[in-house]
């Protein structure tokens, strides 16, 4: 009797527990397609990027029936490095990434250079775009402005044509002899009795200041992801500004509050929970932006305006160093991790707006 009350407590128990999960088990159920799709094309690649960037994988692997790529727990053959020696480890990529050994294979490259300059040329472009995008939205927002619905669609035309197509126009604005750009610069010089630009843009070494440490083609670039860049954060603010009651304005207004106040007061808090995520996906789009860098610098000159993306790019497609890259594409990983909890813990993205 005491074996058949406790199989009919157990019994109880698990009928208990099946119905108070069964809400619970048909999400599961639901979730479970897209957890194998994801698993299939995304979680396996990162695991199997990881792998690789423990190994010297390169063309010969890539075949059905290639051996195994080198790796440290293989001691019966040479793992040679880029540079010939019998060093090869664990991690062996990430040392010739970060101790120099790579210019063996790529010339000119530092990697400790082409971070800083991912680094500045984020930082001085993503601040641009929020304080153009914010000012040109409150312009926009002025009531009794005319053909505000005209402006909006012109100034969304950046972000519709693909950045491919941006770089290759920009490129030939840019160009030394036919490009548009020095072409109204020479106008402009000549019309103070002035010589012609002949301003090599995007080819120049030595920076135009010798104060700035940076080639000319850097500020080519800055100019066209201005262009690209400013109209998302005006569509992203505009959008907050309508939400914004007009009461506030009208009582500041009574209160005798300026122009100036009410901005400071009323619009910057309002509209800081879209912007600041705004800033968050600009940052990480720009420190990515592998199209406008590499169709209009191409990464020139002597590599000066070459970022994270585009140096991986290279290992994959023109160097073929498979093991390399997915080492590189590691660092990347974990570079934009470090960056967006940098700018999550300053920027507070993720807080309400009235948390204190």
């Amino acid at each position: 009797m005491a074996t058949l009350s406790g199989q009919s407590q157990s019994r109880s128990r698990f009928a208990n527990w099946w119905l108070r999960t069964s809400t619970t088990r048909i999400a599961w159920l639901y979730l479970l397609p897209a957890f194998l799709v994801m698993g299939l094309i995304t979680f396996y690649p990162l695991f199997y990027q990881v792998w690789m960037s423990t190994t010297d994988y390169g063309v010969a692997n890539l075949r059905v029936d290639a051996p195994l790529p080198n790796r440290a727990d293989q001691s019966e053959a040479c793992n040679t490095n880029m540079q010939g020696k019998c060093t090869w480890g664990v991690l062996d990529n990430y040392r010739q990434i970060f101790s120099g050994e790579l210019p063996v294979a790529i010339s000119n490259f530092n990697f400790w250079g082409v971070l800083t300059f991912n680094l500045v040329w984020t930082l001085s472009n993503v601040p641009f775009h929020v304080i153009i995008g914010v000012l040109v939205a409150v312009l926009l927002n002025t009531k009794g402005l005319w053909f505000k619905r005209v402006y909006r669609a012109i100034f969304v035309l950046p972000i519709v044509i693909p950045s491919l197509v941006v770089a290759v126009v920009w490129r030939n604005m840019f160009d030394p002899d036919y490009g548009s750009i020095n072409q109204l610069l020479t106008a402009i010089n000549q019309f103070f009795g002035g010589d012609a630009v002949t301003w090599r843009w995007l080819d120049q070494v030595n920076p135009p200041f010798s104060f700035i440490p940076l080639p000319l083609s850097f500020f080519a670039l800055l100019i066209a992801n201005l262009w690209l860049g400013w109209p998302f954060m005006t569509i992203v603010a505009t959008g907050a500004l309508q939400s914004i009651p007009g009461d506030l304005y009208e009582a500041a207004a009574i209160d005798g509050a300026s122009g100036r106040q009410q901005f400071s007061a009323i619009t910057v808090p309002l509209i800081r929970p879209a912007m600041i995520p705004a800033a968050v996906l600009g940052v990480i789009t720009t420190f990515n932006l592998f199209n406008l860098i590499y169709m209009l610098s191409g990464g020139g000159p002597l590599r000066q305006t070459e970022i994270l993306v585009t140096t991986a790019y290279r290992l994959v497609n023109e160097n073929r160093l498979y093991g390399v890259a997915a080492a590189f594409s590691v660092i990347i990983f974990f570079v934009l991790l470090g960056l967006t909890l940098i700018t999550n813990y300053i920027t507070r993205a993720t807080e309400r707006y009235d948390d204190n």
